[in-house]
């Protein structure tokens, strides 16, 4: 059940998804797909994802930033806390906050900055599983997707045994085919993999050692064993559908910190080290960003500078004496 006041916010948003999904629909039948099949939805679903992550890469890419600067700051606001640790009293509050405001302002950093584009994303991801959702229950949208085509996504199967609006559980309640809790399980094992994986590299080479030695840093280890646990235990209540939608996002996501972190890790990690050893065997070494260049200058021969008095004495003494 939806509530009336954030499906109105979100209905621009919807709409938007709608039209997506409905445009890349009508491109597959255009090359020839059974509009109607189960193929030509999940195709669909596909192109629906894979434009919206790509609309949403300045997001992502300030959010990584924004990650980065917190957790390089994470040891000097360690000692801070370190610093105050024990005392309870207002002045030692007070006096903590000021530090830590100051930390933040002279490194440039926002706590809140690194949660701003996560924030951002969850009305547009809200909407895309939402659309889906009640498009696989057979149900007309708020833009594009009419009742005719909600219907059809609804009917909709996958190699004519795998009903997209189908989960892993109601088939496996129901007695249904053993195909859907075959591609569901499939899908749930893919999808935590997926998620494990893009947390590892970023654990394991794209962390500098002083990260590592931070409190953050334990934090994501845990949470790198918890998050694909999530998948786990509601992958199986997923809609075949939507868990789609969930594994092309997982996907965009593993190849996307792929590509950051091998062109832009963070100084320091083992990341940057390869990317250091690979551009010094091609001869493209860049120089430390933040190093100026050293120019040398010629000194002038000491001798000179010393005798120079001494001469002008002896010329006067020798000019006395005649």
């Amino acid at each position: 059940m939806e509530i009336p006041f954030i499906d109105t916010i979100l209905w621009p948003i919807k709409w938007v998804v709608e039209l997506i999904l409905v445009a890349w629909h009508y491109v597959w039948t255009f090359f020839g797909l059974d509009p109607a099949a189960g193929l030509t939805w999940v195709l669909s679903i596909v192109g629906l994802v894979l434009v919206v992550r790509a609309a949403l890469i300045p997001i992502f890419v300030r959010q990584i930033k924004s990650q980065r600067k917190m957790l390089e700051v994470a040891p000097q606001l360690k000692k801070i806390q370190d610093k105050y640790r024990g005392k309870k009293d207002q002045f030692s509050r007070e006096a903590m906050s000021r530090e830590t405001m100051e930390l933040y302002r002279k490194t440039g950093t926002n706590p809140l900055a690194s949660c701003l584009p996560l924030l951002l994303q969850m009305p547009i991801f809200f909407s895309l599983f939402s659309v889906l959702n009640n498009a696989q229950k057979g149900q007309a949208g708020v833009g594009p997707l009419d009742a005719a085509l909600g219907k059809q996504f609804g009917d909709a199967t996958l190699f004519g045994v795998a009903p997209l609006h189908d989960t892993f559980i109601g088939s496996f309640n129901a007695g249904g085919p053993w195909q859907v809790m075959l591609i569901a399980g499939l899908m749930v094992v893919l999808m935590t993999a997926s998620q494990f994986y893009t947390q590892l590299q970023i654990m394991a080479k794209n962390q500098s050692p002083e990260a590592k030695a931070s409190p953050m840093y334990r934090q994501q280890r845990i949470l790198l064993y918890i998050l694909p646990l999530v998948f786990v235990f509601s992958g199986v209540a997923f809609p075949l559908g939507v868990m789609f939608y969930w594994l092309t996002s997982n996907f965009w996501t593993m190849g996307q910190q792929f590509l950051v972190i091998r062109n832009m890790p963070t100084p320091g990690s083992e990341a940057a080290k390869a990317r250091e050893a690979r551009l010094a065997k091609k001869g493209k070494l860049e120089p430390t960003k933040g190093a100026p260049a050293i120019e040398t200058i010629p000194e002038a021969p000491k001798t000179t500078q010393r005798q120079q008095p001494v001469n002008k004495n002896r010329a006067k003494k020798q000019g006395d004496k005649k």
